[in-house]
């Protein structure tokens, strides 16, 4: 029982360490849904706007981006009329 044991051990060591990896970009694409639905309901796609925000010299990253379309939409709006006007 303590080889089967410490087998189950060392197979759930290695999906922590793979799962600890793949839970960044699992969080990058849950930012890109929130920041593409704030986005297309100020007529934007999330492509347009990420384009627009590097051209006008506008460097926010997607996680405070994202919390700012889902906590706080006047905020959010207020940055992509920001970027428009460059």
């Amino acid at each position: 029982m303590y080889r089967t044991a410490q087998e189950a051990v060392n197979r759930a060591g290695q999906y922590a360490y793979r799962d600890r990896r793949k839970k960044k970009g699992v969080m990058r694409a849950l930012w890109i849904l929130r920041i593409n639905a704030a986005a297309r309901e100020q007529g934007w796609t999330y492509s347009q706007l990420i384009h627009q925000l590097d051209k006008s010299g506008i460097s926010i990253n997607r996680q405070i981006l994202a919390h700012l379309a889902a906590k706080d939409p006047d905020a959010f709006k207020s940055i992509i009329n920001a970027s428009q006007e460059v």
